[in-house]
C-alpha cells in the first residue's frame, strides 16, 4: 500500500491536478457550509439580519474618544486684523427661543457684527412665555469675560450710548429689521448695511437662525467657536453650583448624563401620540395645533422610521444591551416628563441610581428656578462635564445639538447617540413578542454609531453640533490647512490690537463717533 501511494504521488501530472482540484472543491464546500451555519445561528428568531456577535467595551466609553491626532483650536490661522476704532454703526439683536437657541443666535450676532464692521450691543435674551424668565444676558453670562475674550474680534457695548450735542441729550433709535432665515453674508453687506449707515443703528428681531450656518470661510467659522466655547461663560454662581453637583455625582466614580427629551413639546412636534391615554393624546394634539403647522402624521409610520422620541424604557434597554449595569449613576437633564411615573418606572427598575439637579442639590436657588434659564444652564454644565452624554432626541433639540458640539470641542468626550431609525424595527419586533437576539441586534446598531470622535459633518448635521475640521487642528498635519496656529497666537493678536490703538490715538472719541452718526 505504501508503494502504491508513493507511486501515485509521483505519477502522471493529470492525476496530481485531479487530486488538487478535488481538494479545492472540498475546501470551498466546507467553507460555504461553515458560513451558512454561522448565518443561521445569528439569525434564528432575531429577524434583524445577519451579523457577527459583537461586544461594546463599556470601560473604554468612560474615557474620551480617540482623537486621531486632532485637538480643538479656534484661534485665527491667517491675518486677522482687530476691529477698527470707528465702526459702521451699532447692531442690536433679540435672541428668541430657549437658552441654547439663544446661544447659537449670540454666536451669529458676533459674526454678523464682524462681517459688517459694526459695534455689537450686548445681545438681548427673549423672556419667552415658556421659561417665564427675564434674567437677560447679564443674569446668565459673565459679561466682562464675554467682552474681554472677543476684544480681538468685535467692539461690544452694553447699550447704545446717548448723544450729547449743544447741551442736549438724544438717543440713537435703531431701525428695526427682520432678517430672512439663514440669511447669506450678502444680505448683511447690502440691505442691513444700507440701513445701518442710514440710521446709525439697526435692530434685528427675531434673531434665531438668521445667518447661514455653512459659510465658506474657515476664519468666520472659527469666530463662532471662539464665541461658543470661550466667550460664553456662565456667571460664577452658575459655574460654582454646576461644579458642586458634578463633584457630588463623581464622588463615587463615573457618571453619565442623559437628555431625556420625553416632554410634551417634543412629543407633540413629532406627532407621537398613540402610546398615551385618550386624555393625554388630546393634550398633545391641542398643543400641536397651537404651536406647529398643520401636518398629517401617522404614528406607526413615524415610529417605523425613528421619528419618535425614545421612551425612558427604550433608553434603559439600549444601555443594558450595551453592557451598562444597574449600578451606573445617571444624571437626568430634562423638563417635566410627559405621561408620568408609568413611563419612568421601567427605566428606574433597570437603572435605580437616577439623579437630577434638584435631587443632587436641593438648594433654594435651584428649587425656585428649575424651569428657568438657571436650571437649564446648570443642566448644560453638568452634561458638558459628565463622563458620558446621551441625547435621546438630538435632531430638533438645540440643547443636545449644542452639547454634542461642545463635548467634541472639549476633548472628544464620549457621547452615545442612538440611531433611532436603525433601532426602530428592533423595538417594534420586541413589542410584538419577538425578543430573541434583541440585545445583540441593539449592539450591532450602536457599534455603527460615532462615540464622540472626529467625523465629517454631513447634512443635516449642524455646524454647532460638529465644528470639525474648521475648529480643530492636527498636531502632525499632512494638509497645511489643518496645521495648528503658533503657540504665541495671543501675543500676535494683542500686538495687532495695540498697534491699531496707537495708529488711532488721534481718532474720534466715542462721543464724537455718536455725533457723526446723528449728522449722517
Amino acid at each position: 500500500m505504501r508503494r502504491y501511494g508513493h507511486h501515485r504521488l509521483h505519477g502522471k501530472q493529470g492525476g496530481l491536478k485531479g487530486m488538487v482540484g478535488k481538494l479545492s472543491i472540498a475546501v470551498v464546500v466546507l467553507l460555504i457550509c461553515t458560513l451558512c451555519l454561522l448565518y443561521s445561528a445569528t439569525t434564528i428568531g432575531g429577524g434583524h439580519g445577519s451579523y457577527s456577535p459583537s461586544k461594546i467595551n463599556v470601560e473604554e466609553l468612560w474615557g474620551s474618544a480617540k482623537s486621531g491626532g486632532w485637538r480643538p483650536s479656534s484661534a485665527p490661522r491667517s491675518v486677522w486684523p482687530p476691529p477698527p476704532r470707528e465702526s459702521n454703526g451699532y447692531l442690536r439683536v433679540r435672541c428668541n427661543g430657549g437658552l441654547n437657541q439663544q446661544r447659537t443666535a449670540i454666536c451669529n450676532a458676533v459674526l454678523a457684527a464682524r462681517i459688517m464692521n459694526a459695534t455689537l450691543v450686548l445681545p438681548e435674551l427673549d423672556a419667552n412665555s415658556f421659561w417665564h424668565d427675564d434674567s437677560g444676558f447679564q443674569g446668565i453670562y459673565d459679561v466682562e469675560h464675554f467682552i474681554q475674550t472677543l476684544r480681538y474680534d468685535v467692539q461690544i457695548v452694553e447699550s447704545i450710548p446717548e448723544i450729547h450735542k449743544n447741551g442736549k441729550t438724544k438717543k440713537i433709535k435703531a431701525y428695526q429689521l427682520r432678517p430672512p432665515r439663514d440669511a447669506p453674508i450678502s444680505w448683511y453687506l447690502t440691505e442691513a448695511m444700507e440701513q445701518m449707515k442710514k440710521h446709525g443703528a439697526i435692530y434685528l428681531t427675531p434673531f434665531s437662525h438668521r445667518l447661514a450656518e455653512e459659510i465658506d470661510n474657515p476664519e468666520y467659522q472659527r469666530l463662532r467657536c471662539r464665541v461658543n466655547y470661550h466667550a460664553l461663560r456662565f456667571k460664577p454662581n452658575i459655574m460654582k453650583l454646576s461644579e458642586l453637583i458634578v463633584d457630588k455625582l463623581r464622588a463615587e466614580g463615573h457618571f453619565m448624563s442623559i437628555h431625556l427629551r420625553f416632554e410634551m413639546d417634543m412629543l407633540a412636534f413629532a406627532g407621537c401620540f398613540d402610546i398615551f391615554k385618550p386624555e393625554q393624546q388630546r393634550i398633545l394634539k391641542k398643543y400641536r395645533e397651537e404651536n406647529f403647522k398643520e401636518k398629517k402624521l401617522v404614528y406607526k409610520e413615524r415610529r417605523a422610521i425613528g421619528k419618535c422620541p425614545l421612551t425612558p424604557e427604550e433608553v434603559g434597554l439600549i444601555l443594558r444591551a450595551m453592557g451598562f449595569n444597574n449600578s451606573t449613576k445617571i444624571y437626568l437633564a430634562a423638563g417635566e416628563l410627559f405621561g408620568g411615573e408609568k413611563f419612568m418606572k421601567p427605566f428606574r427598575a433597570l437603572f435605580p441610581h437616577l439623579e437630577n439637579h434638584s435631587s443632587v442639590d436641593p438648594s433654594e436657588e435651584l428649587v425656585t428656578n428649575t424651569r428657568g434659564l438657571l436650571g437649564s444652564a446648570v443642566d448644560y454644565m453638568v452634561c458638558l462635564l459628565s463622563d458620558i452624554f446621551m441625547p435621546t432626541y438630538d435632531g430638533p433639540s438645540n440643547f443636545a445639538n449644542n452639547l454634542l458640539g461642545h463635548r467634541l470641542y472639549y476633548g472628544f468626550r464620549t457621547t452615545i447617540r442612538p440611531d433611532r431609525k436603525g433601532l426602530a424595527p428592533i423595538f417594534i419586533d420586541r413589542e410584538n413578542g419577538r425578543t430573541a437576539g434583541f440585545e445583540e441586534a441593539v449592539r450591532h446598531v450602536m457599534l455603527k454609531t460615532n462615540f464622540g470622535g472626529p467625523h465629517k459633518r454631513v447634512p443635516p448635521e449642524s455646524f454647532y453640533t460638529n465644528s470639525w475640521p474648521e475648529c480643530f487642528c492636527q498636531i502632525s498635519a499632512q494638509n497645511p490647512t489643518d496645521e495648528c496656529p503658533p503657540d504665541n497666537v495671543l501675543d500676535i493678536l494683542n500686538s495687532r490690537l495695540e498697534s491699531e490703538a496707537r495708529s488711532n490715538s488721534q481718532s474720534l472719541t466715542q462721543g464724537n463717533f455718536s455725533t457723526s452718526i446723528l449728522e449722517r
